[in-house]
């Protein structure tokens, strides 16, 4: 049951409540123990006493954080300290979270998708104290490299280090005590640690709980991963407004699919890269019937992905005589944020009658501001491209012991998203690219994702495409470079197979598609690319969190054109 007006105002009017002490202020307002579940798992994760709860009541939430706290603090954790936690488990992430910030620690998530030299590298940046791990990842963290004091599993946990929390528990924050460090995506090299603090991590949800009933909330599946800090600031806004939060661990399409058929969610919050995966599935097989808002973060989705979704479930519709009629298909809101932004600063939203697209992520939020700069930090007319710049309270302060990083993306009194981007008249913002995925080529700069958008939506044949540029040795093609490459359009076909005939009859067939590529991009006025070739999903290079690693796929790709050279 959503929380009432009273208690909606009552919360947004709290000057003590910030992201480190929701359970706490949830305590304070006199919320009930017992009853109804206020978080889901799913089944898989063991609590302290050996159990395998498949959701748990706000009482238990607090005697498993109090736990895990009591165990923290006896080994010697204490205010400003960060500790790693890596692992699968988005359910771990959660807990961990909850129960570090109780003690005013950092909990400093590491992806358990991240190769285990980078999380060992990244760990010794962060400077973590010690650590949390599942089995999968203990060994990663618990040999000597990183110099962790602890490295502990959910065994090691037990119900009476409950008794040794602190006298001065929990912690009373500071609001600008940071509360998280996250880690961006990787794209392009290690990992940069993305701290937030108790207030910027809590300022986007009571700006929801303010302007939105959040019904359509009811009922909300996390497939977010449990690492990032967007699936963090969900679980507190779903806790604040007393809905159903279930959190799954996997962000492959498929099994988010599953948990959607079981778990029957109104909303589903996930990445672009998950979003993808579940539009190439079936989607006639599956009931998502439940469904009335697909909530996308991070990298803004593709319209081929988004009209899939939307024809399924169904939402409530207010008309002008402000009657409530609820209509088929779903809504689609596609965010546009990042991990150092700490929300999704840009919303669009789409149903299945949605006409206008290329690539529009809309306008910024009310409480930020955006604008397309010049190099010199000039912000540039409608119609110019630029790199796109944010400023919003939800903004990290920096990165973690590494400020010259931070600054050097500082322009002009933003921050620099590293995306390119152009407006219109009317306010609305259009995303390109990432600035080092831009491909300069001899007939014009090839924008990938807007290429990649476009191939999507008019080739029925494909599901998912990514498109690199391809340069010689050293040669820098991309938006801040001056040479020239060439564009490769890598093709996933919709049925994900390839020709059983790889032979003679391979390089005609790669001909074929790079003319009806080509073709659809002649049509709409863009560059050409080289090549199109066929690839099946998991030749596709992707990173912890989902994305497409561009960078390793032009690596990849230059060597094959190197030896094609010299042979």
């Amino acid at each position: 049951m959503l929380i009432s007006r009273q208690e909606r105002a009552r919360i947004c009017s709290d000057t003590e409540l910030g992201a480190g002490n929701v359970l706490e202020r949830l305590r304070a307002y006199g919320r009930p123990l017992g009853g109804e579940p206020v978080l889901r798992t799913d089944g898989a994760w063991r609590a302290p006493d050996g159990s395998r709860p498949t959701a748990l009541t706000l009482g238990r939430l607090r005697e498993i954080v109090e736990t895990y706290a009591g165990w923290y603090a006896a080994r010697g954790v204490r205010p400003r300290d960060p500790v790693a936690v890596h692992s699968f488990s988005s359910i771990e992430f959660a807990v961990n979270f909850l129960a570090l910030t109780s003690l005013g620690a950092i909990p400093s998530f590491v992806n358990g998708n991240l190769a285990p030299d980078t999380a060992r590298a990244y760990v010794r940046r962060q400077g973590a104290v010690g650590a949390f791990t599942d089995r999968a990842h203990h060994e990663v963290l618990s040999g000597s490299d990183p110099g962790l004091g602890f490295c502990v599993t959910a065994d090691d946990i037990l119900p009476e280090h409950r008794e040794s929390l602190p006298r001065a528990y929990p912690y009373r924050h500071d609001p600008s005590d940071p509360v998280l460090i996250s880690h961006s995506s990787g794209t392009t090299g290690l990992p940069k640690g993305v701290p937030h603090t108790h207030r910027t991590l809590m300022y986007a949800q009571l700006h929801r709980l303010r302007y939105s009933t959040g019904t359509d909330m009811e009922r909300t599946l996390v497939g977010l991963p449990g690492a990032h800090n967007a699936m963090v600031a969900t679980l507190l806004y779903c806790l604040l407004l007393h809905t159903d939060i279930k959190l799954v661990s996997s962000q492959r399409g498929a099994e988010v699919l599953d948990g959607v058929e079981e778990f029957r969610p109104t909303t589903v919050l996930a990445f672009a890269g998950t979003f993808g995966e579940m539009a190439a599935e079936d989607l006639t097989r599956r009931d998502l019937s439940s469904v009335q808002v697909w909530f996308n973060t991070g990298d803004a989705a593709h319209e081929a992905h988004i009209r899939a979704l939307v024809q399924h479930g169904s939402h409530v519709e207010i008309r002008r005589d402000l009657s409530r009629v609820r209509v088929d298909g779903s809504v689609f809101v596609d965010g546009l944020g990042s991990s150092e932004a700490g929300y999704s600063v840009f919303h669009n939203r789409h149903t299945k009658d949605t006409a206008a697209y290329s690539r529009c992520v809309g306008k910024p939020i009310s409480f930020a501001e955006a604008a397309v700069l010049a190099e010199d930090g000039t912000p540039l007319p409608p119609g110019q491209i630029g790199r796109l710049g944010l400023k919003s309270p939800t903004l990290t302060p920096g990165y973690w012991n590494d400020s010259l990083t931070w600054n050097r993306l500082r322009l002009g009194g933003y921050w620099l998203t590293g995306d390119l981007a152009h407006r219109d008249e009317d306010g609305n913002f259009y995303h390109l690219d990432r600035v080092p995925d831009a491909v300069r080529t001899r007939a014009g700069m090839v924008f990938s994702t807007r290429t990649e958008e476009l191939l999507l939506a008019e080739l029925p044949g494909l599901a998912d495409c990514t498109v690199v540029g391809v340069a010689p040795d050293g040669v820098r093609a991309d938006w801040d470079g001056d040479g020239e490459a060439e564009a490769y359009a890598l093709l996933q076909l919709a049925d994900d197979r390839l020709d059983e005939e790889q032979g003679e009859n391979g390089g005609e067939d790669d001909e074929v598609w790079t003319a009806r590529v080509n073709a659809v991009l002649s049509t709409a006025g863009f560059p050409p690319v080289h090549r199109a070739l066929r690839m099946k999903p998991d030749d596709v290079a992707k990173g912890a969190t989902g994305k497409v690693l561009k960078r390793v796929m032009r690596d990849r790709f230059a060597a094959v054109a190197a030896e094609e050279q010299h042979t």
